[in-house]
């Protein structure tokens, strides 16, 4: 509450909404063109907006990142990471036509194989945690929910109340 006019202002994470855009037995990546990790690989994705769904703004995302349409499949991975506030919400969606460009904030844009992946280059933990559950999802065609905590304790708080994954 602020002292000075008794209103409340309210702090609440930010939802990060993001696509896996798969095309047959690839999925499309984006090397971003804007920090943080300029230069490294993502999924599509970025902040939900007043007014979205989650998918639609996964799929808002896609088409403002990668010029390319999507059609949702179901939601893929959640991570709650309360370090810096901030919910990703994958969703498993298909490439319509295998098309795709490159938008404002991508330097390139190109679907991948799994072997093909540049694993070393992935922007954030979040993203190579996604494709690693993808790929091996893949292989047997069961996708399950999967949700996880990425906590990152301050290094004099040693309590153990917190623990990553689920």
């Amino acid at each position: 509450m602020c002292s000075a006019c008794n209103t409340i202002h309210y702090q609440n994470p930010k939802i990060v909404t993001c696509c896996v855009p798969a095309f047959e037995d690839r999925v499309l990546l984006c090397r971003r063109a804007i920090e943080p990790r300029r230069g490294l690989w993502t999924l599509p994705g970025g902040f939900l907006e007043t007014g979205e769904t989650v998918f639609e703004g996964a799929a808002r995302e896609t088409w403002e990142e990668a010029r390319a349409r999507v059609d949702s499949h179901s939601l893929y991975t959640v991570f709650n990471l309360p370090h810096i506030s901030q919910v990703y919400m994958f969703f498993r969606a298909a490439l319509i036509g295998g098309r795709y460009g490159v938008g404002e904030e991508t330097l390139e844009a190109d679907l991948f194989r799994e072997p093909d992946i540049p694993w070393n280059e992935l922007a954030f933990p979040v993203i190579s945690k996604t494709l690693e559950h993808y790929f091996r999802d893949r292989r047997t065609g069961v996708f399950p929910v999967r949700v996880e905590d990425i906590v990152i304790r301050d290094a004099l708080d040693e309590s153990p109340t917190r623990r990553a994954g689920r």
